[in-house]
């Protein structure tokens, strides 16, 4: 288990403390999250973090941040992205949000606003602070998507240069882990180039 002392607000004064936090109930952390404001002076938009997550999950679903619709809505991958993700899993949006099945942890929890090409990378400071933490309370997970580079970055040990040759060699991860290309409609061209993805793996991820 991860030990995480973290650097945080205190709840009644706002004055910096040093806490434990590997020590909280599963629910304190995942209200802790929840509030979180370390990257409110740079987030276009205000804090919001979009989690979905219950220790008794068993597939988790590693995505990059959430876009504006969903910081709007607070709902994970609600969105043209999520409609093509459920449609490759083969599942409903109902088994989708159901949280005692299946977690939802973008490596950003906030949406960071959009970019020329796009929505901005996710924050830099989230993962650091909260993903260990997380990852830590969820012992039955016996898949884990990992969606786009940044989620390649961090999940993949060997993880290489490009999110098209870490997808290339999904079979070295599989059946725990699926690193997959992002399924925003940016992406088409991607799909277009490379349609083995849907003729090939995203059988074998609904099988």
């Amino acid at each position: 288990v991860t030990r995480k002392v973290c650097l945080c607000n205190h709840p009644e004064d706002g004055t910096l403390m040093t806490e434990d936090l590997s020590r909280l109930p599963f629910d304190d952390l995942v209200r802790r999250v929840r509030a979180c404001t370390i990257c409110a002076d740079v987030l276009p938009r205000g804090p919001r973090p979009v989690i979905q997550i219950s220790e008794s999950a068993r597939i988790l679903v590693v995505g990059q941040a959430p876009g504006r619709r969903v910081h709007e809505t607070g709902l994970p991958f609600n969105d043209p992205s999520g409609d093509r993700l459920r449609q490759w899993m083969g599942i409903t949006r109902d088994t989708f949000y159901d949280e005692q099945k299946l977690a939802i942890l973008p490596m950003g929890f906030c949406y960071p606003g959009t970019g020329k090409s796009g929505d901005l990378p996710p924050r830099p400071e989230c993962a650091p602070a909260w993903r260990n933490l997380l990852l830590d309370r969820l012992q039955h997970i016996g898949l884990t998507l990992v969606i786009g580079q940044y989620a390649h970055a961090w999940h993949l040990a060997d993880c290489r240069k490009s999110v098209t040759a870490n997808v290339q060699h999904w079979q070295e991860y599989w059946p725990d882990v699926l690193p997959m290309p992002h399924p925003s409609p940016r992406n088409n061209l991607w799909l277009r180039r490379n349609p083995w993805f849907e003729s090939e793996v995203v059988p074998a991820l609904q099988g």
